[in-house]
């Protein structure tokens, strides 16, 4: 951390940084290029400060209940280094190939179980992914636990699904460059379930569809059979 920089809570020193650099900092933005190496643990120092002071104001008395007494650091490492680990971790190392065999065929990926959080309520939004790759001879292949990884670094935020999705697509396509790409996403969203309405059954199925996909209406129709309806 710079000389001038001390003495500042390190989330100011952070802000800092990406409002210099002119950078958004929503809940579902990756800021992990303006943490420096070591930051990350210091962060969590605060943020477990800041979260025993809410504990407090619920009127938990975390000093003598042996079962919250370190409640706020477990909950600062998880939201720092679990649940939403996509906003601070870098973008997992993606090895790319060349489609050598100038593979054309329709390909999905799924159901990857993702997990999330509603970034209204903090409250779990957790379902399956499904994804759909129509290749070129130009498309750069990636491993199908890459498509994995990818998706938990795009979850792991708080997010509302039909950005997600959005953003999930717009990595995968750049990554691949496919003829088309087709995301569905289909999820319980405990912000309904826990709270509010408290409706356990209900899911929210969204998708993207782009390229080939979006103009192919039986290339679409061909995709979304193949998803097992038991999955959804």
């Amino acid at each position: 951390m710079a000389e001038q920089e001390k003495g500042k809570p390190l989330s100011v020193v952070i802000r800092q940084r990406l409002q210099a650099a002119n950078r958004r900092f929503h809940a579902n933005d990756n800021i992990s290029d303006f943490i420096e190496p070591g930051e990350l643990e210091l962060l969590l120092d605060e943020v477990a400060d800041k979260m025993k002071g809410v504990l407090d104001s619920l009127v938990i008395d975390t000093d003598s209940d042996h079962n919250t007494n370190d409640t706020a650091r477990r909950v600062a490492k998880m939201y720092l280094k679990e649940v939403f680990s996509g906003r601070y971790a870098k973008l997992p190392a993606i090895t790319e190939f060349p489609n050598a065999e100038h593979l054309n065929e329709l390909m999905i990926v799924g159901p990857i179980t993702v997990r999330s959080a509603c970034s209204h309520h903090f409250c779990p939004v957790i379902g399956h992914v499904w994804i759909g790759i129509m290749p070129n001879e130009h498309t750069n292949v990636i491993g199908l636990s890459k498509y994995v990884r990818l998706a938990e670094w795009i979850m792991a935020r708080p997010q509302i699904q039909e950005e997600a999705v959005v953003q999930l697509a717009d990595l995968i396509q750049g990554k691949t460059q496919p003829d088309g790409l087709a995301v569905v996403m289909s999820a319980k969203h405990y912000c309904m379930a826990w709270r509010g309405v408290r409706d356990m059954g209900s899911r929210m199925i969204n998708s993207v569809m782009r390229g080939c996909f979006l103009k192919d209406s039986n290339l679409r129709r061909e995709f979304l059979s193949l998803i097992p309806k038991e999955d959804r």
